[in-house]
Formats: structure tokens, C-alpha cells, sequence
């Protein structure tokens, strides 16, 4: 499946949530217009990533959506997953394309041109380009600035998905940025009605991206 919408970029995180909350939390955001999710799981087990893995495709490609794991490529192969996304202390990307081969998303994240354009050369298929604010994932962020991301959209082929902090109250400063899409955890994992705000999450995002 290397056919992929950014417009509504669902990182997972289980934190909070029992596995029947985390699942019933997934789907209900699938029905309300995520369009693609990225199964992260930093400290759990392989075994454990891969058996969640396999429930989740099944449930994400019953809607039609990809579904990508967060560094692991040997989760990515284990699980078949539609591909994996990697951070600069992960796989190179051009090592986990001779892996995963052609036909299997590969995302990357970048926070400056010149990191965006190596990481196209490499064979990347999407970017993450953030932190646009800060974030409260257990992941250590760098900010990077609207201007930055414009600037990589307009010097680079791939698309690219803005990440870090964003939510339904701050997204209008992407306009203008030529964003496929924006990528968010908390605005959908923490939501008391995931269905809802995710639907009223993508909407705003086709409006402001002008996706339509």
C-alpha cells in the first residue's frame, strides 16, 4: 500500500488507556477522518508491539488506512506493516529502503532544508518536519519555525506532514506553509470523544491546508 493521505496523521500512544480504550480510541478516530496512523510504541516488548501491530492493521486497513510503525523496521517486517517511520537516531533511511523495498512507506523527520533534501535523496517518501511548538511525548524537541517548513515544501518534491504540539486551536499558523497534512497524539489519544473531534480536527486541517 504506498498509495498515502497525510491530511490527518494519527501518532498512537497507549499511556492512558487500557488495550479495549486504545482500540476503541483508534477506530472511533478511523471513522471521524484519520487518514493514516503510526503505531509508536517506545518501551514495550517486541513481541508485545508486534501482536498489537497485527490487530491494529487489521483495523486500520478495514477503513482503508495505512498504517506505519514508529522506528522499527524490523517490526515493520515482522507485523507487514505499509512501511515505518524513522527519526535521525533511527535506521538511515536509504539502509531501511534496501530493507523494506520499494513498495513500503518510509517516512523521515526533518527540521531544516538541508536535512529535508538529504533525506529526499535517501529515498524518503513523506517528511515530518517539527517540533511547531513544544511537546509533552516522551520525546526530546527542537522547534521548528512555519518559515522552515515553507521553505522545505518549496524546495523539495516529497510532502511533508507538520508535527509537535499541534491541535484544533493552533493550527491556523500553518497556513500558507504548503503541509500535506498535520500529525497529532494527544488532540485525538486524549479525547473524551474521539469520533467527533477528529472530524471536526480534519476538517479544519482541509481548510487551512487547502487540501480540497
Amino acid at each position: 500500500m504506498k498509495d498515502f493521505d497525510l491530511s490527518l496523521y494519527l501518532v498512537t500512544n497507549r499511556d492512558k488507556l487500557s488495550n479495549e480504550e486504545f482500540f476503541h480510541v483508534i477506530e472511533e478516530s478511523l471513522k471521524g477522518g484519520v487518514s493514516l496512523v503510526q503505531l509508536r510504541e517506545k518501551d514495550a516488548p517486541a513481541r508485545e508491539v508486534i501482536k498489537i501491530a497485527r490487530k491494529l492493521k487489521y483495523l486500520c486497513h478495514s477503513y482503508n488506512v495505512p498504517l506505519l510503525v514508529d522506528d522499527r523496521v524490523d517490526i515493520a517486517l515482522a507485523a507487514d506493516l505499509d512501511g515505518v517511520h524513522l527519526g535521525n537516531e533511527d535506521m538511515d533511511v536509504a539502509d531501511a529502503r534496501r530493507i523494506l523495498g520499494t513498495n513500503k512507506i518510509i517516512g523521515s523527520t526533518a527540521k531544516n532544508l538541508d536535512w529535508a533534501i538529504a533525506e529526499e535523496k535517501k529515498g524518503a517518501d513523506y517528511l515530518g518536519v517539527g517540533a511547531i511548538f513544544e511537546t509533552k511525548t516522551h520525546v526530546k524537541t527542537t522547534r521548528t519555525s512555519v518559515e522552515t517548513l515553507k521553505e522545505i515544501n518549496d524546495n523539495i518534491k516529497i510532502p511533508t506532514v507538520a508535527i509537535g504540539g499541534l491541535n484544533y486551536d493552533n493550527i491556523d499558523i500553518l497556513k500558507g506553509s504548503k503541509a500535506k497534512g498535520v500529525s497529532v497524539v494527544r488532540a485525538i489519544m486524549d479525547s473524551k470523544d474521539p469520533y467527533e473531534d477528529t472530524e471536526n480536527l480534519k476538517e479544519k486541517i482541509v481548510d487551512i491546508l487547502e487540501l480540497k
